[in-house]
C-alpha cells in the first residue's frame, strides 16, 4: 500500500512564521491560489479536525470524501500559539522551552512526547485499518508536526525530527512494505503551482 502523508497549505500564521498548533485557521488566500489539484483522485482522504487541512484536502481531492480524526491535529503550543519566535524572545517560559530544546510542556499546551505518541498511535491505527481491508493507498492530509512524529518514528532512510516536516502543500509518498516496522519514502511529493 502507497500513503501520502501532505502538509496543509499555508495560512497567515505560516506566512507570519507564528505558532498556530491548534488555532483553526483557514487558508490564506495565497497559500489556496499556490496550491493545485492533484493528479489523482482518492475516494477518502483523512484530515485533523482544522479548517486548513480540510481546505487543503478540498482543493487536492475535490470528489474525495473527507474523514477528521481529530487525534492527527497539530501540537497544543499552548500560550505560544498566535505568536511568533521574535515577539516571545525575552519571554521566559519560551526560552526555557527553548533552551530544553523544544522537549518540554508548552505552557498549557503539550509536550513533544506526549504529542508524539498521540499522532503516531492515531497514524498506526490509520495504516493497520487499511492494510487489513486490502486498500491499495491512503491519504493523509495533516500539519507539519503530524509529519515530523511519523518520519521520526517510522520514515526511512531515518530522518531527525525536525527534518521529517515539508514545505506546506508538500510530503511525502510513503511503502507500508515493511510496516509495522518501517515506512519506506518512495518520494517527496508536492501540491503547488
Amino acid at each position: 500500500m502507497l500513503i501520502w502523508l501532505i502538509r496543509h497549505g499555508c495560512t497567515e500564521l505560516t506566512e507570519a512564521r507564528k505558532y498556530q498548533g491548534v488555532l483553526d485557521t483557514p487558508l490564506s488566500e495565497e497559500g489556496r491560489r499556490a496550491l493545485k489539484q492533484a493528479a489523482f483522485s482518492p475516494a477518502l482522504v483523512y484530515t485533523s479536525s482544522l479548517k486548513r487541512t480540510q481546505e487543503t484536502a478540498a482543493v487536492l481531492f475535490p470528489s474525495a470524501k473527507q474523514i477528521p480524526i481529530p487525534e492527527l491535529g497539530e501540537m497544543d503550543f499552548g500560550l505560544f500559539e498566535g505568536r511568533s519566535a521574535d515577539e516571545m524572545a525575552e519571554d521566559p517560559a519560551y526560552r526555557a522551552w527553548i533552551d530544553g530544546f523544544c522537549l518540554g510542556r508548552c505552557p498549557d499546551g503539550e509536550d513533544r512526547a506526549s504529542f508524539s505518541e498521540r499522532i503516531c498511535a492515531a497514524f498506526s491505527a490509520l495504516v493497520d485499518t487499511a492494510l487489513a481491508a486490502g486498500e491499495e493507498q491512503l491519504v493523509v492530509v495533516a500539519h507539519a508536526g503530524t509529519q515530523m512524529a511519523v518520519m521520526e518514528r517510522w520514515g526511512r532512510p531515518r530522518r531527525d525530527y525536525y527534518a521529517g516536516a515539508a514545505k506546506p502543500g508538500a510530503g511525502y509518498v510513503l511503502s507500508s512494505e515493511l510496516w509495522p516496522q518501517a515506512l519506506k519514502i518512495t518520494e517527496e511529493i508536492g501540491f503547488t503551482k
